[in-house]
């Protein structure tokens, strides 16, 4: 609520605080649940990225929002533990395509039951239309934060 033309910035405080806890209990969940198939929460996040079809490791980062250093470390320890491979890039010389191999993908297929089953209990908990309006909002939220700054002098996302 607004008062006196002012914003409440407690309220969106309040937001992000609990968008940062939210984070970190995602973090730890998805720490859980990779584990079983050898992965890590980091990096089942860029191996998931590249599942639909190969990405520069920068285009990785924008996707996830991520910087384009974090996103490279996991890369090449990815690499490194033959989940996945780099590939020429017909489009950049220098930046080459991060793909998932064969193991990459067998790693995230061993994810299924895991996933499956906290999905099932989170819909349970919170039913699919919140789930749904949640998304939407998040959706929102991403769009407003990525447009360019209104004088504000804020940065849109990493670099």
């Amino acid at each position: 609520m607004t008062t006196g033309g002012e914003p409440d910035r407690e309220l969106l405080t309040e937001l992000v605080l609990r968008t940062f806890r939210l984070n970190g209990l995602f973090l730890a969940r998805a720490e859980t649940l990779a584990e079983p198939a050898g992965l890590t929460a980091a990096w089942w996040q860029v191996l998931g990225a590249v599942l639909r079809g190969p990405l520069t490791v920068a285009e990785v980062g924008r996707s996830m929002g991520l910087s384009r250093q974090a996103v490279q470390r996991v890369a090449n320890l990815l690499v490194d533990r033959g989940l996945c491979e780099f590939r020429p890039n017909p489009a950049h010389a220098r930046a080459k395509l991060l793909a998932p191999t064969d193991a990459g993908r067998a790693s995230i297929g061993r994810l299924r039951d895991g996933t499956v089953a906290w999905a099932r209990e989170m819909e349970a908990e919170l039913g699919a239309d919140r789930i749904r309006q949640a998304v939407q909002l998040m959706d929102r939220l991403i769009e407003a934060m990525t447009q360019e700054p209104t004088g504000s002098g804020a940065p849109t996302g990493p670099r």
